[in-house]
């Protein structure tokens, strides 16, 4: 039976994750904070670049 490496790196992920949430909830917080300033800066890249060509790529 061969073991599908894609499912067990999600499971070890996910055993970190609960570790790092467990062992330290404030460092837990501090990532997940920075993970959704780097979702929110990309969303604003993409809005501005979106603009840009939507005004003709004008500068």
């Amino acid at each position: 039976m061969a073991v599908n490496s894609k499912k067990v790196a999600v499971y070890v992920l996910v055993v970190f994750l609960l570790y790092v949430i467990i062992t330290d909830p404030a460092k837990a917080a501090d990532y997940v904070q920075v993970g959704f300033e780097g979702i929110s800066d990309a969303a604003k890249a993409i809005g501005d670049f979106m603009t840009w060509i939507a005004n003709g790529g004008d500068s």
